[in-house]
């Protein structure tokens, strides 16, 4: 290589052309040949490569399709920059012919760094579509919800951010300015801007706890603090909730980090307990045998469970009435489903009560009395 690079002085090689002998701009040339050849098997390699890493199809269509010019162009760039300053070092290391002014010596690396670091940055700029890919390749039931859809927009943010702060690092590198001064003078302004946008970062954090720990979802029937309702929207800064009375209201996801949630969505069961009052005169042994029926009647419904622990027992005897306590436990999905369950299991009740020969009690009666 040295000897290549040190012809004799009467080569050929060393004749002049726009002030760079013929050995340098052979050099350039090939260089720039490297690059462009470096791009266009990165541009066929990575397509093939990435088939067997990722099944996705979407993915491999983003993630190539979408991105292999400028992942081609990084490359390029960045190995030819590579060898380049290989052969100025190697100029600095041992005298050679390969002589480069001083302006093309300061230009020509910081020139390809700036390509390198920008293609990098359109590459990964683009590469942050995949994130909902890759949520909807883990995602078990193939429809994302609220949570899962604000989860991709925050990563996505973020991701962009960073791609945006770090590539602007290595650009304002590649165009010579100081960094020192520059990072300085960002951590002066970050901190004014973190000062000042304190409430906002802390609603960030808010949403990154409710999408990391998922207390709970979008359709979710919750209580925050003195606020009762469904969650209708999780975004970056806040979550909506829409109360029983139809108002929406609006909760800083800040709130949401030290206050205690209460999510009905989460019920592995609904507990259901009350109190049958039946009329003094009642049979008692027809009491027991409503009671038994009433067991019958939990254990038998598809929608109950716990069974073990539910009961239909007298609990009190009153000067007005006989007091049945109930207890039972409904395996339902919603509001909906529970009211359905527990109309059959009233009209059930009722039925009973006749076949024994029971009333309710009724207070208009003592009044009429």
């Amino acid at each position: 290589m040295s000897n290549f690079l040190t012809p004799e002085a009467d080569s050929v090689w060393m004749d002049q052309m726009l002030g760079l002998n013929y050995l340098t701009i052979a050099l350039l040339i090939g260089l720039l040949a490297i690059g462009i050849l470096s791009r266009f098997i990165t541009m066929w390699l990575a397509p093939k490569a990435l088939k067997k890493i990722i099944p996705s199809d979407s993915i491999q269509s983003k993630t190539v399709k979408d991105s292999d010019k400028a992942l081609g162009t990084a490359a390029g760039a960045g190995i030819t920059l590579y060898i380049l300053n290989a052969l100025i070092k190697l100029h600095l290391e041992e005298d050679n012919s390969f002589i480069l002014p001083s302006v093309l010596q300061d230009l020509l690396p910081n020139l390809l760094q700036f390509i390198f670091a920008l293609s990098l940055v359109v590459w990964a700029f683009r590469l942050v579509a995949i994130v909902q890919d890759v949520v909807e390749l883990f995602d078990k039931d193939g429809e994302l919800d609220g949570s899962e859809k604000t989860l991709i927009s925050a990563v996505e943010s973020l991701l962009r951010f960073l791609i945006i702060a770090l590539g602007a690092v290595f650009i304002a590198d590649a165009l010579g300015f100081n960094l020192t001064s520059l990072i300085a003078g960002l951590g002066i302004s970050g901190l004014a801007l973190a000062l000042a946008a304190k409430d906002t970062i802390s609603n960030l954090f808010g949403a990154t706890t409710v999408l990391l720990d998922r207390p709970f979802k979008v359709g979710d029937w919750v209580i925050v603090d003195s606020v009762e309702g469904e969650v209708m929207e999780i975004s970056l800064r806040t979550t909506l909730i829409r109360t029983a009375a139809d108002t929406v209201v609006t909760v800083p996801n800040a709130n949401l980090v030290n206050t205690p949630i209460e999510n009905f969505g989460k019920r592995r069961w609904r507990r259901w307990q009350s109190l049958l009052h039946l009329d003094l005169n009642s049979n008692p042994d027809d009491v027991a045998s409503f009671c038994d029926g009433v067991m019958e009647l939990i254990t038998s419904s598809a929608v109950t469970v716990k069974h073990e622990s539910s009961w239909c027992q007298v609990s009190n005897l009153s000067a007005q009435s006989l007091d049945l306590s109930l207890n039972l436990y409904w395996d339902v999905a919603g509001g909906a489903p529970e009211r359905e369950a527990k109309e059959s299991f009233l009209l059930g009740l009722m039925q009973l009560a006749k076949a024994k020969n029971l009333k309710f009690f009724d207070a208009r009666m003592m009044l009429n009395g």
